[in-house]
């Protein structure tokens, strides 16, 4: 890879790192993000519940509680320039025992003091009337929470930063960073060779510790919060249109609760447990039967028979020598580490927070820099209508100006031909099976990619003219397929082994 300099190199391209690249791009400057995998959102920023918080959890005068409330009360304006599906649903935090009462006010005043506005207490029979399957004796209300698809989000701060001139260099996973004092410039040693900069902002998200380390910052001390989710299917979210949680206990967290989605799903989840694992996004049958007993309480349409898949996040919590949950940290220090961006510990809520804590580290840079205003910045990023949403009228005219919108791929999902290979075409130049899912929510229904998986696969090859054997499903080794399946060639052996991230590296 040629010794090319950026002005500002972002390491991570989950939603933070999306949303600061975002943000340089408002500015004259040269900005390239590095992100080990080859999406943005691949890990924890995609592994949430999608909630636009309100903010009644934070102590106040926090960097959580402030960007959270700011980050929600702009959220209807965002959301129309990204073209990001969001629905400012209200939320239900309900109780059943006085101990859960005092506990809500208690949570109340603080929301109260953050700026939340509209919470109030309802009794049983304005619960019924809200949302008639949840449970509960009583609740609090809080209108202005929200639901939307964190990986749509990134993937639109990502495509609107390319689209201002950002460049996002995937499967470039992280080393080492040294400074180079004969140039005053920063060489970023990567799994695709070195990239020099004169800014490093730090958004690596699990791995911010280390990065952190390597920037000459602590390697502060964090905590792996696991939760595991069942998602249940369309027929399911018939029943559940307002998030509904419980009681929060008295540190302010969340058991499992009930979360319906952008696009008709519910999510009940998460349980919580701590892991040692980076990365250990495994499912455990203890912890799936946990969310049964207890996702039941919040929702009584908790059936078998609505499942359709579980996943796992890892929300990595700053801690102190105690194990006490710390604040988000953002820090630049010019003396002792110029020009660097540090940003550790930003876990729930970090996608409401995203582009408040942007800002926040793109003026620590402008303070410094004072770069000139990019003129051509264009906050709007197009996102077409999917063909699911389209009148009958609007789907007629989309087939009769493009005929591949007459096919369908994805049964369960209803996306077209026409939708796989525009998101084939993607702005960020994303080929994987798993990209193409999160940009047109094919394999997403019932079915899990059962009839479509195959077919996309030979879009993927048709579209870029690849072989089999270089379609991945979403990580850098994940091949769809090491060698021939049918016929004699398939006893002959694999042609591609798949390749193994090297031990030691620090992810970005």
């Amino acid at each position: 890879m040629e010794r090319e300099q950026w002005d500002v190199v972002v390491i991570g391209a989950g939603v933070v790192g999306s949303a600061v690249a975002r943000e340089l791009t408002r500015y004259q400057l040269r900005v390239a993000v590095l992100e080990k995998e080859l999406d943005v959102a691949c890990g924890n920023s995609s592994r949430n519940t999608g909630m636009l918080h309100a903010g009644f959890t934070y102590k106040p005068g926090s960097l959580k509680a402030e960007c959270a409330v700011e980050g929600n009360r702009e959220f209807d304006q965002v959301a129309a320039e990204l073209g990001v599906p969001f629905k400012r649903t209200g939320k239900l935090v309900v109780g059943f025992t006085e101990h859960d009462r005092e506990n809500i006010l208690k949570f109340k005043a603080i929301g109260e003091k953050n700026g939340v506005e509209g919470m109030r207490m309802i009794d049983k029979e304005e619960i019924e009337r809200i949302e008639p399957h949840a449970g509960g004796e009583f609740a609090m209300y809080v209108p202005s929470s929200g639901i939307l698809d964190p990986m749509a989000y990134t993937i639109a701060l990502a495509d609107n930063a390319a689209q201002n001139g950002a460049t996002f260099l995937f499967d470039h996973r992280v080393t080492g960073i040294a400074r180079d004092a004969e140039s005053d410039a920063y060489v970023i040693s990567t799994s695709q060779g070195e990239v020099r900069t004169k800014w490093v902002v730090n958004c690596a998200g699990a791995y911010a510790s280390e990065v952190s380390e390597m920037l000459g910052y602590p390697n502060y001390p964090v905590r792996g919060f696991k939760g595991e989710y069942f998602v249940l299917d369309k027929k399911a979210g018939a029943y559940l249109k307002t998030p509904v949680y419980p009681a929060p206990n008295d540190k302010g967290g969340f058991s499992t609760h009930a979360t319906p989605t952008v696009d008709g799903n519910i999510l009940v989840g998460p349980d919580s447990y701590v892991t040692e694992g980076w990365e250990d996004y495994k499912c455990t049958k203890e912890h799936l039967d946990g969310l049964i007993r207890d996702g039941s309480k919040m929702f009584e349409q908790m059936r078998r028979e609505f499942f359709i898949r579980n996943f796992a996040g890892i929300r990595w919590k700053r801690v102190d020598e105690e194990g006490n949950v710390l604040d988000f940290k953002l820090e630049s220090d010019q003396q002792g580490h110029p020009n660097t961006v540090n940003l550790v510990g930003i876990e729930s809520p970090g996608v409401t927070c995203a582009l408040p804590l942007a800002r926040r580290a793109v003026a620590l840079l402008v303070a410094v820099e004072a770069p000139q205003k990019n003129a051509d910045f264009d906050p709007v990023r197009p996102a077409p209508k999917r063909f699911y949403d389209m009148t009958r009228e609007e789907q007629a005219a989309a087939i009769a100006a493009d005929p591949e919108y007459g096919e369908i791929v994805c049964r369960c999902e209803t996306v077209t031909r026409a939708e796989i290979r525009r998101a084939i075409h993607n702005p960020l130049g994303v080929h994987t099976v798993t990209g193409i899912k999160n940009r047109t929510r094919a394999t997403m229904g019932r079915c899990q990619g059962g009839y479509c998986e195959t077919r996309i696969t030979e879009m993927i090859e048709q579209e870029l003219g690849v072989r089999p054997e270089d379609v991945r499903f979403n990580r850098a080794g994940s091949y769809m397929f090491t060698g021939p399946v049918r016929g004699d060639a398939a006893t002959a052996g694999a042609t591609k082994a798949p390749a193994e991230a090297p031990e030691g590296s620090v992810s970005a």
